[in-house]
């Protein structure tokens, strides 16, 4: 008979599988038709309620995928997911449209191979994601034609990733976090074109373009600790994610509407399963964060990641630019011994982010702006149920653009169990 322990491996294991078979990518963002995407820095559900903070504070209670040093303040077992849905009022000035979108979030899992010292954790996630679609009506250069465009677009890239956490010394931490990154992303671009009295004329056309990339990715985290009082700690924390070239294959075509996407059919062939690389930036992130103990933190974080270095599959030139974000987050409990009030010994969250996008529009500089509300609710002594809702606003309608307001919501649990690696005594 399994014991207790094999019990629990192969369900852990089990849920593994099929979550990774039903993961799915879940960005709705127009703005995600550019460069690789939107990129996801946020982290996990306590994360995002903390206006993704998470290089510099964690907790014991939760994973960290955000800085894996921090992973050695997980001294019990824990198994997290999420699910997560986004809605989006777009805006072009003139109309309104509803966009949503969502799905799986995430899998993280915690291991304390030696409790306080030495962590490892597992897990899947995204990278980036791409959602978007998109009609765009132009005129058609020295003639009385117009030219209609319908652009769509799906994936991105996903992480199975295995993370190690190491106290190197009283209250410093280093970590490691290794990827293996996966997935693909379609993009097609259908073209009409329409006369003066909206009769189409000529042949429409398709482009398709389909990347699937499989390679490895780095990152490595740094986490000191200090005591300014008997009751609080200041944390410093450090990350550096190198990505680089990440390596695929593409296909690309352009043909009849309908036929793009078949390799058979007439056409102009453009990339037929091609082997090539696109060129991610390294990001880099810093944080400071004042914790009381057992009652609340408060943190400012930063990230920087410069895709003005971003280079595509096929090596076209991109107007990007660097990518900055910067959180501030807190959280509180307001009576963590009030084991008869759930509400009294849950966590709160709440946070601030401002983001400024890689994407560069007409000489507009697009930026995000939102509040992170979350909390993480005992369901018994151990475990979590985790809540976070951000609303905010990305872009602007000045110079033809467009302006995105959402909602995005994110639910998921949080099992933790502290007789994992305990030595059974009666069997």
């Amino acid at each position: 008979m399994l014991s207790k322990i094999g019990l629990k491996t192969v369900g852990v294991l089990c849920t593994l599988l099929l979550f990774t078979q039903g993961y799915a990518q879940t960005s709705s963002s127009v703005y995600s038709a550019l460069g690789i995407g939107d990129f996801n820095s946020g982290g996990l559900t306590h994360n995002q309620g903390m206006g993704g903070m998470g290089i510099s504070f964690a907790t014991g209670w939760h994973a960290n995928v955000v800085n894996p040093a921090l992973t050695t303040r997980n001294t019990i077992f824990n198994f997290q997911a999420a699910l997560n849905y986004k809605r989006i009022n777009v805006n072009n000035g003139t109309e309104n449209s509803l966009v949503d979108g969502g799905g799986l979030s995430y899998l993280a899992i915690s291991l304390p191979i030696k409790s306080g010292k030495f962590t490892s954790g597992m897990g899947l996630g995204q990278i980036s994601s791409i959602n978007y679609r998109l009609q765009v009506e132009t005129p058609v250069t020295n003639s009385e034609l117009k030219a209609s465009n319908f652009l769509e677009g799906d994936g991105g890239i996903s992480e199975a990733y295995i993370n190690f956490g190491y106290l190197l010394a009283k209250n410093l931490s280093i970590g490691v976090h290794g990827s293996y990154l996966f997935g693909s992303s379609i993009r097609s671009n259908q073209l009409l074109i329409y006369d003066s009295k909206d009769v189409e004329v000529g042949q429409a056309s398709e482009y398709y373009e389909r990347l699937t990339v499989s390679d490895v990715g780095f990152k490595a985290g740094l986490h000191y600790m200090f005591k300014s009082s008997a009751k609080s700690n200041i944390h410093l924390g450090a990350i550096y994610q190198k990505l680089g070239d990440v390596n695929g294959t593409a296909f690309a075509k352009l043909a009849a509407i309908g036929q793009a996407s078949r390799p058979n059919t007439d056409g102009d062939l453009i990339a037929d399963n091609q082997r090539g690389s696109i060129y991610i930036p390294n990001r880099y992130g810093v944080g400071i964060t004042y914790e009381k103990n057992n009652k609340f933190a408060v943190g400012l974080e930063g990230q920087y990641q410069d895709f003005a270095d971003y280079r595509n599959f096929f090596g076209d030139p991109l107007t990007l630019q660097s990518n900055k974000k910067v959180g501030l987050g807190v959280q509180f409990v307001p009576d963590f011994q009030s084991f008869d009030n759930l509400l009294k010994r849950a966590t709160y969250r709440i946070g601030l982010e401002w983001n400024q996008t890689p994407y560069l529009l007409n000489q507009s500089t697009i930026n995000d702006i939102g509040i992170n509300f979350g909390t993480s609710i005992p369901v018994n002594q151990l475990s979590l149920v985790n809540f976070a809702i951000k609303a905010g606003q990305r872009g602007t309608l000045d110079n033809g653009l467009i302006r995105e307001s959402y909602v995005n919501f994110t639910f998921g649990l949080s099992l933790n169990d502290n007789s994992w690696f305990y030595k059974r005594t009666f069997e």
